[in-house]
């Protein structure tokens, strides 16, 4: 039974029988209507759905818009960046420069770490550097490729840390960047007008 303010009011029921011959009632799916907002919210690491409803529609209530507008985040904490699963990126670079990098030994050594989901080497930036270069006796300049690497790690916050991931990467024989969280702190959300009811 909803109230009459739920957005699930208006949805008509859905009746089912079970494999046991019992009637089941329940609420049909709720489809997300087509929303664009009129202007955006930098997320904080701060910020929570009731306050930001309550700061743009005087109604904490009225999360669920905010929610709908913004369905490439598949859930409110991942919206705000506050589950436990996080993505982070880290630049790397081989600690010996000219050796064949050891990426065997990186993805063993994170996949094996307590608490890690998802292993992710990434080429980035790919740019041309000029090198001089000896053909037949004469020395030109030529352009090279040169590319900067990324691991990607997505993790259980609950396990492991960001700086565990860097201790790791450094004992593989890699200098690890600054982390870089990979989700929604910090980027734009939809603040729809509430209007839909």
């Amino acid at each position: 039974m909803f109230s009459r303010i739920s957005r699930y009011s208006t949805l008509p029921p859905v009746v089912a029988t079970d494999d046991e011959g019992r009637t089941v009632t329940s609420a049909a799916l709720r489809l997300l209507p087509p929303v664009s907002g009129t202007f955006h919210h930098i997320v904080d690491g701060a910020d929570r759905l009731e306050h930001l409803a309550l700061k743009y529609y005087g109604q904490p209530r009225n999360w669920w818009h905010i929610c709908d507008a913004n369905p490439r985040y598949l859930s409110p904490q991942a919206l705000l960046g506050k589950e436990p699963i996080v993505t982070v990126r880290f630049a790397v670079e081989t600690q010996t420069p000219g050796a064949t990098p050891p990426w065997a030994a990186l993805l063993s050594a994170l996949q094996g770490q307590i608490g890690v989901e998802c292993v992710q080497i990434v080429e980035e930036d790919a740019g041309l550097v000029p090198q001089q270069r000896t053909i037949s006796t004469t020395q030109v300049t030529v352009l090279v490729p040169q590319f900067k690497r990324a691991v990607i790690i997505r993790y259980n916050q609950q396990n492991a840390g960001a700086a565990d991931l860097a201790q790791t990467i450094t004992a593989a024989g890699f200098t690890a960047g600054p982390p870089e969280t990979v989700g929604s702190i910090g980027k734009s959300i939809v603040i729809p007008p509430d209007v839909l009811g």
